[in-house]
């Protein structure tokens, strides 16, 4: 399958930000009883699987698109991926703060993909 860059670039965000995701947050559900050192070790070697997504993403995707476009889109990607995460994998409450977060993001894109 041949797909566009911009396509694979979002892919491997995608991708990228679910290892960050639990590098930098699943400590507090698994390891909260552990030293703050192993949890970041632990975190640490989940990264590394996060930069082998993300440094590739980002290479690819400069062909594609602006860096402000790129920072852009990695934060779309992360509340839309932090949400689930934050709902399903720790079980927080939905709050409404998420819609509107999301729209000021949607107001982000808007203004960085206008011109």
């Amino acid at each position: 399958m041949n797909l566009p860059p911009g396509v694979i670039t979002i892919l491997l965000l995608i991708a990228s930000n679910v290892f960050m995701t639990f590098a930098w947050y699943g400590h507090l559900k698994h390891v909260q009883d552990r030293t703050w050192l192993l949890a970041a070790l632990i975190s640490w070697g989940i990264a590394l699987f996060e930069y082998l997504l993300q440094v590739p993403a980002n290479r690819i995707g400069s062909g594609v698109y602006t860096l402000p476009q790129l920072k852009i889109i990695q934060e779309v990607i992360t509340l839309g991926v932090f949400v689930p995460f934050s709902l399903f994998y720790m079980g927080q409450p939905f709050k409404l703060d998420f819609v509107w977060a999301g729209l000021c993001l949607l107001g982000a894109v808007y203004f960085m993909f206008r011109s």
